[in-house]
């Protein structure tokens, strides 16, 4: 049946005035709409920060150990595929010049350029990734937490180049067929979005301490809350000399360096 386009224009502006008496509603992208009873289990932190005593990590012949990378890709179902221009990656080690370019000098001891150094996202308090987001995919939470909505990313790779951490990998493919053992209880992605390291929020919520912090030895890996003057964070940043990531980029990085 073929409608005249007054009749249309007509049937429209019905259409619109009716939506015009709905109440309107205001939608804020990232923000936590939903009224839930939080977890009694739950680790509540204001400012989260992890501090990564790479003293404690050679210790005893342990200088090549990847038990922190497992523990996290494991439950985290990170994907093992093995071309290292797809892999996907939330913690991995790196040489001390990649770690911190702007801390090295010819003087600098020989033994520690050659140790592999362990890094992950920085949960920065200026995430310039969260800035750069047009669907506003990544976003901080109120303790500090840099998250990723895989469901609102569109791919487009622009927190990768703001990223100066390289802390960001890209799904160029269907990550599942590349996970050896899946944990059911998080949720797997999906080709064409971008992933990284949340701190183990999910765990933080069921008041366990991340996964690679409990896999380390003691001490090796050190998670807490920084405004607790108590915290064992700010126990160690009161009495150890500790660097971080790029300090002249403003970025405010939350993990802290023993070197």
């Amino acid at each position: 049946m073929k409608m005249r386009r007054r009749s249309f224009l007509r049937i429209g502006g019905a259409c619109l005035l009716g939506l015009g008496v709905l109440p309107a509603v205001k939608v804020f992208a990232g923000s936590d709409s939903r009224k839930v009873m939080p977890d009694a289990r739950a680790l509540a932190g204001k400012k989260w920060a992890m501090i990564v005593d790479m003293k404690k990590c050679y210790q005893e012949g342990k200088e090549g150990c990847t038990d922190c990378i497992l523990a996290c890709h494991r439950v985290h179902n990170v994907p093992d595929i093995p071309d290292p221009e797809e892999e996907v990656k939330w913690i991995w080690t790196e040489p001390y010049e990649h770690v911190f370019p702007d801390q090295k000098h010819k003087y600098t001891e020989e033994g520690l350029k050659d140790k592999p150094f362990v890094v992950l996202c920085n949960h920065c308090e200026n995430p310039s990734c969260a800035r750069v987001c047009p669907p506003r995919a990544t976003f901080k939470r109120k303790d500090g937490i840099v998250m990723m909505d895989y469901h609102r990313c569109i791919g487009c790779r622009y927190c990768m180049a703001a990223c100066p951490f390289g802390a960001r990998s890209f799904n160029f493919r269907d990550p599942r067929p590349f996970i050896k053992e899946m944990d059911t209880t998080f949720p797997t992605r999906e080709k064409g979005v971008v992933e990284k390291c949340n701190f183990c929020a999910e765990r933080l919520d069921q008041g366990l301490l991340p996964a690679c912090v409990e896999a380390c030895r003691p001490g090796a890996l050190v998670f807490g809350d920084l405004e607790d003057p108590g915290s064992k964070v700010r126990e160690i940043l009161r009495s150890r000399y500790t660097i971080v990531r790029k300090p002249e980029l403003g970025t405010g990085p939350n993990v802290y360096y023993i070197v």
